[in-house]
């Protein structure tokens, strides 16, 4: 175990939640400027249209890359318990193995897409005049996917490693070239949407050449050969780690393609756009809550694996405080600036008119996530996959899915973003039942 490992058993919980949250806020940060400026130039320089070219072909690629998320994280609570037990051993071949689930699924799953492609873009919700440009972005971006995905399994072993500037620095090589080349592909070469692929597959591969050099170079995890044997009891306590966001990235999935139909059935390409812009705001205003949880993960493994159950309850309670008055904070940004926000993005009049009052409504409940958020994720970093996985699907999977379901029969479009609050609220009371209960057993003081 090297000093910087140590640290995350000895140092002050505030200050370690800190130092882990800042850099994973900062990626967290970039990642979704990214995908945020990517949005805006296709709005601006193509056409409100490829708005929803985007929305339906990003879950699809990004279901296929969060598979390595998926094997990072869960692998990264089964390293970081690893590490806090001094078992450098067990760490090393849990990464090994990581690298091997994660190539080998994602080429399977490209494989499928470049086979089904034309029916997997229609179930995704390629309909109408979306369906010919949702083509030409996926097929170049779904290439460098693996790319994607193992650049997502060695993020969260960087942060597992306590490394996470050098996670934060991937994330920012990756968000930089992006939008760099979407100028380059979009604006100058008048690419269009052709251009706007070529740049985030290009920006893919830099991230991955950076993270590669980073674990030959920089990582305390020196892999040999004779790590790369498969074992099948690691690989399945890999795997049963890994399910909870597996699943719940598919249930995300699932969601998506739920939303796309049902916002074309109630509002045409409008709608599909309108939630285009929702969904990228949703992701890139929460990023410090995210990177708070982030942070909270390699801080409550590494503790609960030494056994020191005292700072694994204080790391939660902190982590909640922080998270949840940074939510609040965003909150509020959203509420009093939601129209100039959205004009950023388009200038499409109905778009402009249309979006803000769907935005509020999705953002309404965002005050109490954290709960949520970090209850889920503390299960996780324990090692509990049953509950975490529960908790992590029950937002999307148990609440949201079924609402949005049930209330567009009644309510039309009003429906759908309404779903969203009473999801959230409904979801936070089932995490804070489990958490205060465990609070009262397993971390009792």
């Amino acid at each position: 175990m090297d000093v910087t490992s140590k640290e995350l058993a000895k140092k002050d919980i505030k200050s370690l939640l800190i130092k882990q949250s800042i850099p994973s806020s900062v990626g967290i940060l970039f990642m979704s400027v990214n995908i945020l400026i990517d949005t805006i130039f296709v709005g601006r320089w193509i056409g409100s249209l490829a708005i929803a070219a985007l929305s339906v072909v990003l879950p699809i690629t990004f279901f296929i890359s969060s598979l390595g998320m998926a094997i990072g994280v869960g692998g990264s609570s089964v390293l970081s318990r690893a590490l806090g037990a001094g078992n450098k051993d067990k760490a090393i071949s849990t990464f090994a193995h990581q690298l091997m689930m994660t190539f080998i699924v994602s080429s399977v799953f490209v494989a499928a897409g470049l086979f089904f492609g034309d029916e997997i873009l229609y179930a995704f919700g390629a309909n109408g005049k979306i369906t010919p440009l949702a083509k030409e972005f996926f097929f170049p971006i779904l290439l460098a996917v693996p790319f994607q995905a193992l650049c997502m399994m060695g993020n969260n072993v960087m942060r597992a490693e306590d490394k996470s500037k050098h996670a934060m620095v991937a994330m920012i090589i990756s968000t930089v070239s992006n939008l760099v080349l979407d100028v380059v592909f979009i604006k100058f070469l008048n690419l269009g949407v052709m251009g706007a692929a070529l740049a985030t597959s290009t920006s893919f591969v830099l991230c991955f050449a950076y993270i590669a050099w980073f674990f030959l170079a920089k990582s305390e995890l020196k892999l040999h050969w004779h790590n790369f044997v498969w074992d099948k009891k690691l690989s399945w306590e890999i795997i049963s780690m890994s399910f909870v966001t597996f699943a719940r990235q598919g249930v995300i999935s699932i969601l998506n393609v739920l939303l796309n139909h049902t916002l074309f059935a109630q509002g045409g390409e409008a709608a599909i756009t309108i939630y285009g812009i929702v969904s990228r705001l949703l992701m890139f205003m929460l990023f410090p809550v995210l990177g708070v949880t982030q942070g909270f993960l390699p801080v409550a493994g590494y503790n609960y694996g030494a056994g020191n159950t005292e700072r694994v309850r204080k790391s939660v309670g902190i982590s909640i405080k922080m998270a949840g008055g940074l939510a609040i904070v965003v909150f509020a940004i959203i509420m009093i600036l939601a129209r100039p926000i959205v004009s950023v993005f388009t200038t499409d009049p109905h778009i402009i008119a249309e979006t803000p009052g769907a935005l509020r409504w999705v953002f309404a409940a965002s005050p109490i996530i954290a709960v949520q958020l970090i209850g889920a994720a503390y299960f996780q970093a324990a090692g509990k996959p049953t509950k975490a996985l529960m908790l992590t699907l029950s937002k999307q999977g148990f609440f949201l899915i079924p609402l949005v379901l049930l209330l567009p029969q009644f309510l039309g479009l009003l429906g759908v973003w309404i779903a969203f609050p009473i999801a959230d609220v409904l979801s936070t009371i089932v995490t804070g039942v489990f958490l205060k209960k465990e609070m009262g057993t397993q971390l009792k003081t």
